[in-house]
């Protein structure tokens, strides 16, 4: 199976900071890739390098098997992009942003009007297609959005957390729509920081930390490298989570990390529940109030927690940096 998109080497610098540092990403025809990082490790860089919306200093891509420097064009109409937040005009109806698309896609008005119609129907928003967008809740406005991408039928689709903001309804709704398009045959790069979205969705998953590869593999590959139990343990008060780590060290099979946001530590264990009774022992010993403590299986944040030593909430310390448009 051939490669839909696949870029090598990219970096891009902000002064000292390197957004991106020697970025390798490839994603086979008619799969996902979930891309997962924190907060500011260079996921929507990438995107934005694959899109046409800027130029990298160094590295080569290729989306759909057009070279994305060479020919920014021809990349742009082989490509949808569906951004962090809903680009669709409130005061136009849905059928009207759909069709208005269409046009500047130079569809013709025959075919973006009909376009415009399939669209809704395929998204679910028929009915509400002669109203403003501006009525539209958060996810009709994110189907819409997505809707919007895929006016002129492109093979290649780049989401760029795609369901931030949306309730977990309309977030698996959305979730629904992207599995149809990939069983047509649409390929998908979907960058993310819900685990159980790239858990759900994703073929294989590139993790990305301070611009650099980390990681890759399917989600079960990932979560095997991590292996083993989990000991979790919740504290009602997040300045008890140092001492926690300190009586539970003797007890695991490898370092404790902590999670001050969910008042949380997790450390890889070995010996089932002999394991947690200990641990409670110890815990009632230092006199720790505790809110919640178990055994669970590995998952993706655990993944998370082990390959970068945080959540995919925390930021790096680069997030957000500007960037500059690509001219045709």
């Amino acid at each position: 199976m051939a490669d839909a998109i696949r870029a090598t080497g990219l970096v891009k610098r902000y002064g000292a900071v390197k957004a991106l540092d020697g970025v390798d990403v490839s994603v086979r025809e008619g799969t996902v890739l979930g891309l997962l990082g924190p907060n500011g490790a260079g996921k929507t860089t990438v995107v934005r390098v694959l899109t046409t919306l800027l130029r990298p200093d160094a590295g080569q891509a290729e989306v759909a098997g057009v070279d994305v420097l060479a020919n920014p064009r021809a990349v742009r109409s082989r490509i949808g992009l569906s951004g962090q937040y809903a680009a669709v005009d409130e005061y136009l109806t849905g059928y009207e942003n759909l069709e208005m698309i269409g046009r500047l896609y130079h569809l013709g008005r025959r075919h973006s009007r009909d376009r415009a119609r399939e669209l809704l129907e395929q998204f679910d928003l028929a009915d509400a297609g002669d109203r403003p967008t501006r009525t539209y809740s958060g996810g009709m406005r994110r189907r819409l959005d997505l809707a919007g991408a895929l006016v002129a039928d492109p093979p290649v689709l780049l989401l760029d957390e795609p369901t931030t903001g949306l309730d977990p309804r309309s977030r698996t709704d959305l979730w629904d729509v992207i599995r149809r398009l990939v069983a047509r045959g649409t390929t998908v790069l979907l960058t993310t920081q819900y685990l159980e979205e790239a858990d759900a969705l994703a073929d294989e998953i590139v993790v990305i930390d301070h611009g650099k590869v980390i990681a890759r593999g399917t989600a079960d590959e990932l979560k095997a490298q991590v292996g083993g139990e989990r000991l979790e343990v919740t504290v009602s008060d997040p300045d008890a989570l140092a001492p926690v780590a300190e009586l539970m060290g003797p007890l695991g099979v490898g370092p404790p990390v902590l999670d001050e946001h969910r008042r949380s530590m997790t450390m890889p264990v070995s010996g089932g529940v002999d394991v947690l009774r200990d641990a409670l022992d110890h815990l009632r010993a230092g006199g720790i109030k505790v809110d919640d403590a178990g055994l669970r299986r590995p998952t993706l944040d655990d993944v998370f927690l082990t390959l970068t030593g945080r959540p995919t909430g925390e930021p790096d310390s680069d997030t957000d940096l500007p960037t500059t448009a690509v001219r045709s």
